[in-house]
């Protein structure tokens, strides 16, 4: 396995920029927890939030489709897909006028990736390779 871990990578990256910008507003509105009623910090939780319910599940799911031995192009598709996707909705929710076709966008591409990887693996197993 090799791919998905460079991938993984990037989105922890990702993922640790989101904490701090979410820390950075809870620092500047004085709020240690929840949103107190704050669009702007309701915002920046969800996005957070989002990504932190999405991620993991698909890079888990994408570890198993490059330990299949998956054709690498499929997997750097799909893992673009999941980098590209989370990004696209980190970036469209986050604004305070948001963009809905970057949001739209985002989970699209994370549906896409969650929808393949699934289907590969079902059809793997199905085939009679069930163990790995």
């Amino acid at each position: 396995m090799s791919i998905v871990p460079t991938y993984a990578a990037l989105l922890a990256l990702l993922f640790v920029a989101l904490s701090i910008r979410t820390l950075r507003l809870r620092r500047k509105l004085r709020i240690a927890i929840g949103d107190a009623g704050d669009a702007a910090m309701l915002r920046a939780m969800r996005v957070h939030s989002n990504f932190a319910e999405y991620a993991p599940l698909s890079l888990i799911l994408l570890s198993f489709v490059e330990l299949r031995n998956a054709p690498a192009a499929l997997v750097h598709g799909l893992c673009l897909c999941l980098l590209i996707g989370r990004s696209l909705h980190a970036f469209g929710v986050s604004r305070t006028h948001e963009d809905y076709r970057l949001r739209i966008a985002g989970m699209a591409l994370t549906f896409m990736t969650l929808i393949v990887s699934s289907a590969y693996l079902l059809i793997a197993f199905a085939r009679g390779h069930g163990a790995f």
